[in-house]
């Protein structure tokens, strides 16, 4: 094992987790202040992507500390440091779930059952992390890693807490793919899913990667889509034109177009009803 003191490569590591920690956290704020503008149908969309914004930088906010600590080479620190990132981690895909399961269904109760049922199985998953243990830290050049000591666990969070939600991520972005709507409503629909996409699914391969590169690339990926979310909410000039979205957003001020991707799926649902 190589000492810590000689990694300067676990500072880019932890200043990465850093930047995820401060985007994500920004953009779950920005999203906030502008609750109010948005209608009462689509608010329990938007508060659960508040939230899912929020565990994503409470998952890396002891990531960075676990990354820093590793470097001065105090290992039991950096161990009670992943049991806390362990926390939210394994929360990640409920606000996730019940986000995708509102905008299809528009049904609040039928999301908010699916997401009890992913709490548990997130719970059921922290209890096999907390009794079985992990082994490391293995410092290397570039991070720090751990191993999960239950085969149990692994299998529980890629079957029940990540095949699922992608499975369902996949769906929603097909099911938009079949609609007719307007370009500059597919836009603000479809990156935002490929960005939470992103994120998701490149958490997950942080948190079972055994290759210091690996969790890396895979923090970095983490960051792209944090700031491909935000450029569906807020894209820039030179971007709306590329994209020719310009004259259907310039004049739109975001208080007036607060999600059309959650209001255009949930107008069919209230309409049924």
């Amino acid at each position: 094992m190589i000492e810590a003191e000689m990694n300067p490569g676990l500072l880019l590591n932890g200043t990465i987790c850093f930047a995820i920690t401060l985007s994500s956290l920004a953009f779950a704020w920005v999203l906030s202040q502008n609750k109010e503008t948005y209608n009462e149908n689509s608010k329990p969309a938007l508060f659960s992507l508040i939230i899912f914004w929020i565990i994503v930088g409470l998952t890396y906010l002891p990531t960075t500390a676990r990354m820093f600590t590793a470097y001065i080479g105090n290992q039991e620190i950096d161990a009670i440091l992943y049991f806390i990132t362990a926390i939210p981690f394994a929360f990640i895909p409920v606000p996730l779930v019940f986000f995708i399961i509102y905008v299809i269904t528009g049904s609040a109760k039928v999301g908010e059952y699916i997401a009890l049922a992913f709490t548990i199985i997130g719970a059921a998953y922290l209890i096999f992390v907390y009794n079985n243990g992990i082994v490391g830290p293995m410092v290397t050049e570039w991070g720090s890693i751990f191993m999960i000591n239950s085969d149990t666990a692994i299998n529980l969070y890629l079957i029940g807490l990540f095949v699922i939600p992608t499975s369902m991520i996949l769906g929603l972005l097909l099911l938009i793919l079949l609609q007719k709507m307007p370009k500059r409503i597919r836009y603000r629909t479809t990156l935002p899913l490929v960005a939470i996409s992103f994120v998701f699914d490149f958490i997950l391969t942080d948190m079972i990667a055994i290759v210091d590169v690996m969790q890396m690339f895979a923090r970095l990926f983490v960051l792209i889509g944090t700031v491909l979310a935000y450029l569906a909410y807020f894209p820039p000039i030179a971007f709306q034109e590329k994209l020719g979205i310009q004259e259907q957003m310039g004049a739109i001020h975001f208080g007036e177009s607060a999600d059309p991707n959650i209001d255009f799926f949930l107008q069919d649902k209230s309409e049924n009803s």
